[in-house]
């Protein structure tokens, strides 16, 4: 496994933004991950809030990336999926950024580019998990007791393997862990039936007798 320099904090407003600021200061690079038992401004996409109490994981993986990659979340994704795996939980992926365990969100990944970096934000809910009106959520010590270190340390090995792994490799594993799957979706205003992803990352959607191909907020599940 590569080797990574973990910044830790007890509370910090986002671990997203803290990533930022240490790359500014050039202190923090390429494999470094910054960690915080709390947050008090988490993001997620849009910027939406993200609780973020004490017991659960948040960490933002900071990796070199020269240029923006569509395949990145799904190795992200699997990666997250698989950490859960590995303590005997059984999740679904559904697109574009939650992993759910028993249609209960129970993570979150946020991917945001700064400079020559790419930073990726991982929340887990581990001890504790919050209300949310929108949607149900869940946490992994209603399966199992787990410690936020445990958690990373398994994370980081997987988030080595998915990431250096070949893309078809992750798209097939991908599609096999994915909900939602031939749904009905919301694609520029008219509806379309979402297949799967094609081997640059691209969302394959069927809209009627014709196939196209769709990145990110173009559609709306």
């Amino acid at each position: 496994m590569a080797l990574y320099k973990v910044i830790s904090f007890d509370k910090i407003p986002s671990t997203q933004t803290t990533a930022q600021e240490l790359i500014s200061e050039h202190r923090a690079g390429d494999h470094s991950i910054v960690v915080a038992a709390a947050q008090s401004a988490g993001r997620g996409r849009y910027r939406r809030k993200w609780v973020s109490h004490h017991g659960n994981l948040y960490a933002s993986f900071i990796y070199a990336c020269e240029e923006r990659d569509a395949r990145l979340s799904y190795s992200v994704a699997i990666a997250v999926a698989d950490t859960l795996f590995s303590f005997g939980i059984v999740p679904t992926i559904k697109w574009p950024n939650d992993i759910l365990v028993d249609d209960k969100k129970i993570s979150g990944i946020l991917i945001e580019y700064y400079g020559r970096f790419v930073i990726v934000g991982i929340g887990i809910n581990v001890a504790t998990n919050p209300t949310v009106a929108e949607y149900q959520t869940t946490k992994m010590n209603d399966y199992i007791m787990a410690s936020e270190k445990d958690v990373l340390a398994r994370l980081m090995k997987y988030m080595d393997k998915w990431i250096k792994a070949d893309f078809a490799t992750v798209r097939s594993r991908w599609m096999s862990m994915a909900t939602g799957l031939n749904a009905t979706v919301k694609y520029r205003g008219a509806t379309a039936q979402l297949i799967g992803i094609n081997e640059n990352g691209a969302l394959v959607l069927r809209c009627g007798t014709r196939y196209v191909l769709a990145y990110g907020d173009e559609i709306v599940i």
